[in-house]
């Protein structure tokens, strides 16, 4: 396949709740590079407007220094949206993402996240009410292809394109995939024609040849694509988008440096070295799929084990450099935590 032209599109890193944190952002920006956008993940606003001190340690305009940040909300009431979009702009930001893409059960059973996509009467006369107000900051929505099955993406593009979005942002998979499966890009194809905002891509962005393929398939879009977003992927290789850019891959000092980074920075911000050890498993659920070669995914797999086990800080910080120091580390992650439908 043909190299496609990555440089005018914008390589971002998808809200991932818990994971691309304050902290990931600031280390992975300094280590690796600062990806070109970092979506923050979802605040709720309530009817109360004003933004709770836990929720300004995420917006807060001084933990994203020297990143471009652009946070997102979850909501389905018009009225606490324009709050939070306003507070958002005061603070500095240009634009605020909605989020129609959350599959959680709880977020659906309230008919928020991809369960808003559910109700288009509803989400039609939400776009209605913030976009009748003179807002001074844009407004982009992530949105999967509908609640229960595909064939809802027509008639939700339509609605999309009928309202000033300044981006829409599609994960090609229905609420009830979740993220299991293969992302349905067939059906953005299909559909891709009759989507006339400026377009970016989600879901199942793993390698170079990922980005290559997506930047191919959709640059067609009549409002150009601007965007392809990446998220557990970017946990299993952080220097994706270095790489992108024509520059090195990571290399074994600093996959070390970077956990160590985040382990200290997350043990200062939860007091507490277990709870930041607890996180530290989390990433290196998709951290492990860099390593091991071909005949070592055994051995790999019996010290992933071992290493998720672990209880005691030094034991955990030995098992995580033996890995580093045993193990291949590969150019490309393995698509290891894909899940059958």
């Amino acid at each position: 396949m043909p190299q496609a032209d990555l440089t005018n599109l914008e390589l971002t890193v998808a809200p991932m709740e818990g994971l691309t944190t304050v902290v990931f952002r600031k280390i992975h920006a300094e280590i690796f590079g600062p990806a070109d956008r970092y979506y923050l993940p979802f605040v709720t606003p309530t009817i109360e407007p004003k933004f709770t001190e836990r929720q300004m340690r995420e917006l807060s305009p001084k933990a994203n220094i020297g990143i471009k940040a652009i946070p997102q909300l979850l909501t389905r009431r018009a009225e606490d949206f324009l709050w939070a979009a306003q507070a958002l702009s005061d603070l500095g930001y240009e634009e605020v993402n909605l989020n129609l893409g959350c599959p959680a059960g709880t977020v659906v059973a309230k008919a928020k996240g991809a369960g808003f996509l559910g109700d288009p009467i509803g989400l039609r006369e939400f776009f209605e009410r913030i976009f009748a107000k003179e807002l001074p900051i844009n407004v982009s929505v992530k949105t999967r292809l509908g609640l229960k099955n595909p064939e809802e993406f027509a008639g939700l593009v339509e609605l999309y394109n009928l309202y000033p979005i300044s981006r829409l942002i599609v994960h090609p998979r229905i609420r009830s995939d979740f993220y299991k499966g293969d992302a349905r890009r067939d059906v953005l194809l299909a559909e891709l024609a009759n989507i006339k905002l400026p377009l970016g891509c989600n879901g199942d962005i793993i390698t170079l040849e990922n980005l290559n393929s997506c930047a191919q398939d959709f640059s067609s879009a009549p409002g150009g694509l601007v965007e392809l977003m990446v998220g557990r992927a970017l946990m299993a290789d952080p220097a994706l988008f270095r790489k992108a850019r024509g520059k090195a891959p990571a290399g074994k000092d600093e996959i070390l440096a970077f956990h160590n980074a985040l382990f200290d920075a997350y043990a200062a911000l939860f007091e507490s070295r277990k709870n930041a050890m607890m996180r530290m498993k989390e990433y290196w659920f998709f951290q492990l799929n860099l390593f091991g070669s071909n005949d070592e995914i055994s051995a790999l797999q019996k010290s992933a084990k071992e290493l998720f086990r672990i209880r005691e800080i030094g034991e955990f910080q030995s098992s995580v450099c033996k890995i580093i120091d045993t193990f291949s580390l590969l150019t490309e992650p393995r698509y290891g935590w894909r899940k059958p439908l």
